[in-house]
């Protein structure tokens, strides 16, 4: 097992990708507090995946809506049975689809509250517990929204942006005192999100990613798992020194190269999101 007796706390973690994080975690033998915005979902995903766990192994559901800073603290209080050694802060929203001049600007601050304000209160509440243990790994999940134009998706795209920069500075707060802190992007996956851009149709959320939501929906997309496994891997000693990076679960070598790779990665801007010069491609201007 990669994770025995981890105490950790996952958001967003009752359905879809958050699921299978939660899933993943405890094979590995973590101890888990998990939150939804939905006590309902909550409670059918604790009581699925109670029988699963092993002797002595522990998991709390709890209601937690992450846009609000006082439950995301009272969510960190659940877990009390000893340190808090890694977070995932995974609950996050499409927000409101559609041209950016249509969209309700209601919609876009809700989706800014729970998709950035949200993991800042997540990893607020982690700096706290951590700092005085001088170790600790925080992970937050990001997407292609991070790193190419949605048209359409203005908010997704440009809190989860936010949230990789964010991930950045907090590891350069936190390097001092041993925690490493990175965003996984999952890879495209057929969830809930995509449930909603198929009912929002090719109006609204454009004839192009559309199709490419139906295609996944049809077909199959990445699969969630593997996203979940290098969480897995960057909550473990495995990964330790690696922090303040985008990691994609789908494209990056993970698995058997990056470990070799702390001492060049620390000193490099290697999947960091940096503004492109013209020398970049060839050009002098």
């Amino acid at each position: 097992m990669k994770l025995p007796g981890l105490n950790t706390i996952i958001t967003g973690g009752s359905q879809g990708f958050g699921r299978h994080i939660v899933e993943a975690f405890l094979e590995e033998g973590a101890n888990v507090v998990f939150c939804a915005r939905n006590a309902a979902d909550v409670q059918q995903a604790e009581a699925e995946l109670r029988p699963k766990l092993q002797p002595g192994q522990r998991l709390v559901g709890a209601a937690c809506d992450v846009g609000d800073a006082a439950q995301v603290e009272a969510l960190f209080r659940r877990l009390d049975w000893g340190p808090l050694g890694a977070v995932v802060s995974n609950a996050g929203v499409y927000g409101p689809i559609g041209p950016t001049d249509e969209i309700s600007l209601t919609e876009w601050a809700q989706a800014l509250q729970i998709n950035l304000n949200g993991t800042l209160h997540v990893c607020r509440e982690a700096m706290r517990a951590m700092k005085p243990q001088g170790r600790g790994k925080i992970i937050t999940i990001s997407g292609g929204g991070a790193t190419n134009p949605m048209p359409r998706f203005a908010s997704y795209a440009s809190t989860k942006a936010a949230v990789v920069r964010l991930t950045e500075t907090l590891a350069e707060e936190l390097r001092e005192f041993s925690i490493d802190v990175n965003a996984v992007a999952p890879g495209a996956l057929k969830t809930r999100l995509t449930e909603q851009v198929l009912a929002a149709g090719p109006g609204r959320a454009g004839d192009a990613f559309f199709a490419k939501n139906k295609k996944w929906s049809d077909e199959g997309a990445v699969d969630p798992k593997l996203g979940a496994g290098l969480c897995v891997w960057l909550a473990s000693a495995a990964s330790n020194g690696i922090t303040g990076k985008l990691l994609s679960a789908q494209w990056d070598p993970w698995k058997d190269v990056l470990a070799s790779k702390r001492e060049t990665l620390a000193k490099s801007d290697i999947y960091c999101l940096r503004r492109i010069v013209p020398e970049d491609r060839g050009q002098k201007w």
